[in-house]
């Protein structure tokens, strides 16, 4: 049974019951196999935190933070709340997320199976580094090898930094950073791209595998474009975010 970590909390934020999402009640991990968490929270600079320090102008006008739920006031709110949480109280934000993931390993070893978690539905944090830091958990070492952390990113450090371990992340092509996306590809990672209409079967002399079929990333093989079609906002996008 896993241990509960305890810490003082603070008032700058609405009490959260959970901060991760079942995946099954939004549409980027409901396709998944497995069952899957997610944790959402109010992109860029929306809460008045920055959680994406990577997002170019494309990426902002395309984020899906309103597709699906997103589109509902209170669920907006919601995020938005989680994420003040984070900025203003950082430890005990760290803290309850270690505790739910506990949980969540506790039930995936008693029922002997994976559990996917996605840490950065709608933002862009090293949420792994910063559970080690204030909860003292690495969840990456071998005995939480039951749940598989996978995720997209822009950020070219989280991709170098957790390129061989069990932290599976998928590089996303943004209208800025195009030659580090072939770099990633060079160095045997993988790259989401989003494409205006149907998927090409190579981008860039590399090959495209359809990443709408599931959001699960976690088994997909290594050097292959991820190729997402625009949804959403995505779809009247002029900044090249979209590959047309």
């Amino acid at each position: 049974m896993s241990t509960t970590l305890q810490n003082k909390p603070q008032n700058n934020y609405k009490a959260v019951k959970n901060l991760l999402s079942k995946g099954s009640t939004n549409a980027k991990t409901i396709k998944n196999d497995l069952e899957t968490f997610i944790l959402y929270m109010a992109p860029s600079n929306l809460s008045g935190f920055n959680v994406c320090p990577f997002a170019s102008k494309g990426c902002i006008k395309g984020c899906l933070n309103t597709a699906g739920m997103g589109i509902f006031s209170n669920v907006q709110l919601a995020r938005i709340n989680k994420t003040k949480f984070w900025g203003y109280d950082r430890s005990n934000f760290y803290i309850q997320l270690a505790n739910e993931l506990l949980k969540i390993h506790d039930k995936a070893i008693k029922k002997d199976t994976k559990i996917a978690i996605r840490l950065n539905g709608t933002s862009d944090i090293d949420h792994i580094d910063l559970l080690r830091r204030y909860s003292g958990i690495d969840f990456l070492e071998n005995f939480y090898d039951n749940l598989l952390f996978y995720d997209y990113t822009p950020n070219p450090n989280y991709i170098k930094k957790y390129q061989n371990s069990s932290f599976k992340l998928t590089f996303s092509r943004k209208e800025d950073n195009e030659e580090k996306c072939i770099e990633v590809l060079n160095n045997g990672g993988n790259v989401a791209v989003v494409f205006a209409n149907e998927l090409p079967q190579f981008w860039n002399g590399f090959p495209v595998i359809n990443g709408d079929d599931t959001d699960l990333r976690y088994f997909d093989p290594e050097n292959v474009v991820v190729g997402l079609t625009a949804k959403g906002k995505a779809k009247k996008d002029l900044t090249g975010f979209v590959v047309r």
